[in-house]
């Protein structure tokens, strides 16, 4: 799988630009704020929908500009194909010309990996950091899973609504039992999901670990949850509903998940050190490359916005090995020189791309 060609016009600072990419390396070097991170997004958006850095869509539309649009060319070891998003009062999402009704259709049809200066707060930050780690890997994957999200995260507002209009309006209570159902039917979907995927990080996880640490550490991940059973969770509702209601929002349920790291059986979050964070977020996201591979047969497109300034040599060597066959998108302020790799390497500059020799 990898991307052969981006067209990006009124997207960020490119005004119209054109970038023809190779299956292996291609490095973006240049100054801060010329517009490097503004490719990963656009390649980030026509994997997921989403961008990983923007709240609204009008963000990414260049300033005095009515709309913006992306092209991402693509191949894949079965076929090949365009996607297209618009973006201008609404969001409109194209593969191969005909127009997406729903955002699952879009997800699965290139697979990213992302690495980014901000992915230490999947580890260090809240447990939503973690959920959305999570959710951004398996809806690749199980685009169905994205949708019963979807549904769960509606019900769950619409229950939030109707437990405010119980405490100020004096609505009867027995009429959550409907949102109730409706909570355990999509957690328990959601619940099996997440499992399935935290169990699979862990087979390769502790591989993983073991060789960037020279077997000095070992790993382990833990998926924390309160939802593990349709009893469980119908009984927690019950138990819960008072509270809820004096709170005014849904207190327990699979929107507050999360997942625990230990390294040597402690907390990674409260005993580990810097060191440590970036080796298990390193670990986190090649276990994420394999687990990829695994599924579709195919190694996804990798991102790294950067990051390689993160790793130290040892990390950074060791990441370098595990990229062979791989399409990367690096993106950094000093060029990087990587011996025996079939690499393309671009100057950007004030939202331009120019391809430079490789020589150094």
């Amino acid at each position: 799988m990898w991307i052969s060609k981006i067209n990006l016009i009124n997207f960020r600072n490119y005004e119209n630009e054109k970038i023809e990419l190779n299956k292996n390396l291609n490095i973006f070097y240049g100054e801060n704020a010329q517009g490097k991170t503004n490719i990963i997004e656009g390649i980030f958006l026509c994997s997921m929908g989403k961008s990983f850095r923007a709240k609204k869509d009008i963000e990414m539309i260049q300033l005095g500009k009515e709309n913006a649009n992306i092209e991402v060319f693509y191949e894949k070891c079965d076929r090949c194909g365009k996607i297209k998003i618009d973006l201008y009062n609404k969001k409109n999402i194209y593969l191969n010309g005909i127009k997406l009704k729903k955002l699952s259709e879009l997800l699965g049809t290139i697979n990213v990996v992302i690495f980014t200066p901000d992915d230490i707060n999947i580890l260090k930050g809240g447990p939503q950091n973690r959920r959305r780690f999570l959710d951004i890997m398996i809806s690749q994957l199980k685009p169905n899973y994205m949708y019963n999200l979807n549904l769960y995260l509606k019900t769950i507002e619409q229950r939030n609504n109707y437990l405010r209009q119980i405490r100020e309006e004096k609505k009867a209570e027995v009429l959550l039992d409907i949102w109730d159902e409706k909570l355990i039917e999509y957690a328990e979907k959601i619940y099996n999901y997440r499992k399935e995927f935290i169990n699979k990080i862990q087979e390769k996880i502790i591989k993983i670990h073991k060789e960037i640490t020279d077997n000095k550490e070992e790993i382990k991940i833990e998926y924390k949850t309160d939802c593990e059973n349709k009893e469980k969770y119908y009984k927690l509702l019950k138990e819960r509903r008072k509270l809820d209601i004096i709170k005014g929002y849904t207190t327990k349920g699979i929107h507050r998940d999360d997942f625990s790291i230990y390294i040597n059986d402690r907390d990674l979050s409260t005993y580990g050190s810097q060191g440590q964070h970036r080796t298990a977020i390193l670990s986190l996201k090649m276990s994420e490359l394999d687990i990829i591979h695994d599924e579709i047969g195919e190694y996804p497109i990798l991102l790294l916005d950067d990051f390689m300034s993160e790793l130290d040599e040892k990390r950074r060597r060791h990441l370098l090995e595990k990229i062979e066959n791989i399409q990367v998108i690096i993106t950094c302020t000093d060029k990087i020189k990587l011996e025996n790799k079939n690499v393309l390497i671009y100057n950007v500059k004030d939202g331009k791309v120019k391809k430079e020799n490789q020589e150094f």
